[in-house]
């Protein structure tokens, strides 16, 4: 495994409000996360998590402190800036899929290349690699239906594969199956596991423990700080699509 870092927060602090009615979602945290880390955000209501995401996402920025995403120190940028980081760095994976109703599953998994506006990918090219997202999260049979012609854990594999589809350092996971009945929030999570298995950096948002356990490394916050980070012992890793691939050959 490797051991770059792809997240690393310094005294990471998110103050809300002024004089008595300040409140501090995030008091200075300081975290690592490396490369092809899946880890699981746990915390009752008020203790941070939803903070965390925001600023780890560039929907927000932080009070003070620093937030290094793959090296490059992200804190102090303006909002054009973090729009570039959110499209091209990061994918994200809503619970509520934040899907356009109106348009297939391959026209949603294009959208993030359509505000990349890479003059080295035409537009059969940005086809080919939505095509190909959409295969990886085993929907190549459903890329022209919408998303009411999908079940829930059907539209939600379209929403990995438009986190997936730009080739993100960081794929945000922000309660995943929480839409979800338990047969499809399993499968999902199955997914996410593989994507991990394949080298993909996850870290997701979730109030299940059971759900937490497929994650390698749970961290819980509580008042805005950092209550417990471990190693999770009921972790156990799943084959990449290249093993699963080699096996069958």
């Amino acid at each position: 495994m490797s051991t770059d870092v792809i997240i690393r927060i310094e005294d990471l602090t998110k103050v809300y409000g002024m004089g008595i009615s300040e409140v501090h979602a995030l008091d200075g945290v300081t975290l690592q996360i490396t490369e092809n880390e899946f880890v699981a955000v746990m915390g009752p209501s008020g203790s941070g998590k939803s903070t965390l995401m925001n600023i780890l996402g560039c929907l927000d920025r932080p009070t003070s402190g620093h937030y290094y995403l793959a090296g490059e120190d992200v804190s102090d940028l303006n909002k054009s800036q973090l729009a570039v980081i959110r499209n091209q760095r990061i994918g994200f994976v809503f619970q509520s899929y934040n899907l356009l109703a109106n348009t297939s599953a391959l026209e949603n998994v294009m959208l993030p290349m359509l505000y990349i506006r890479d003059e080295n990918l035409d537009d059969a090219q940005q086809k080919e690699m939505a095509l190909q997202a959409l295969e990886a999260v085993g929907l190549s049979d459903r890329v022209d239906h919408k998303p009411q012609e999908l079940s829930g854990g059907q539209m939600q594999r379209v929403a990995i594969a438009r986190a997936l589809v730009n080739d993100p350092v960081l794929i945000l996971a922000d309660e995943p199956t929480g839409n979800l009945d338990t047969k499809s929030g399993s499968e999902i999570m199955e997914l996410l596991r593989t994507l991990h298995a394949d080298g993909s950096t996850i870290v997701m948002v979730t109030h299940d423990d059971e759900i937490a356990e497929f994650a390698q490394r749970s961290i819980r916050f509580r008042d805005g700080k950092i209550e417990m980070d471990n190693q999770n012992s009921a972790f156990v890793p799943v084959k990449s699509s290249m093993e699963v691939i080699d096996e069958i050959q």
